[in-house]
């Protein structure tokens, strides 16, 4: 099992020859070679070039959008899709509004799109925030597919739920990247989190304590 997030050696990030950890992926040179060689496909080799280009570009200069837009620009893409949550409307509207101002066509579409209730997609009253009333589902697979019905050369998401953007990875057809994750509680600052871990946030952080609440 891989732990780079614990690795004090980060032999991958220097031409010095150093001891490697026994569970260290460089040691898996069948799967480097399989990975260098998908570098080299038609379909990957401009797309990652291109990004890594910007990386350089934009360091500590250009926000994400600005990143965002860049990379797109120098791929010749023009018509982008966002895949946006409702709660964030107004930044959608924003942003649409910058990319549109740049010279881009925008197919945006929100989570709630189709107006289904939760219910019917499975899911029981239980976990409604109002159990018995209706409360339109967040809608990712069909988000994706209309969006791959308007052949957006790249999608875009701004701030999906956890797991429903996962689901509309899985179905879009075009490439994705996320400019901002959700987080309610944190001003979608997910990483505000992380850095109180062993503080302020110390105990919210704790999931099994949040299960035995449940269960109780």
């Amino acid at each position: 099992m891989f732990s780079c997030a614990k690795c004090g050696v980060l032999a991958c990030r220097t031409t010095e020859e150093k001891p490697l950890p026994k569970n260290c992926p460089m040691r898996e040179e069948e799967l480097l070679t399989e990975a260098m060689a998908a570098y080299r496909e038609p379909e990957n080799r401009q797309f990652y070039i291109t990004a890594s280009e910007i990386e350089a570009l934009g360091h500590f200069q250009w926000p994400r959008v600005k990143e965002t837009m860049a990379l797109c620009r120098r791929l010749g893409y023009v018509r982008l899709g966002l895949a946006f949550c409702g709660g964030l409307k107004k930044e959608a509207k924003i942003l649409c509004d910058i990319l549109e101002r740049n010279g881009f066509q925008v197919v945006s579409v929100m989570c709630k799109a189709g107006g289904k209730d939760k219910c019917e997609a499975g899911m029981g009253e239980t976990y409604k925030l109002h159990p018995g009333e209706f409360e339109p589902m967040c809608n990712p697979i069909f988000q994706a597919k209309l969006l791959n019905s308007q052949e957006c050369q790249m999608n875009i998401v701004l701030g999906l739920c956890v797991g429903h953007d996962s689901l509309l990875y899985k179905y879009s057809d075009a490439l994705v990247t996320t400019l901002a994750a959700k987080d309610r509680v944190l001003a979608h600052n997910p990483l505000g989190a992380i850095y109180q871990a062993d503080g302020y946030y110390r105990e919210r952080l704790d999931v099994e304590g949040e299960q035995a609440a449940e269960d109780s």
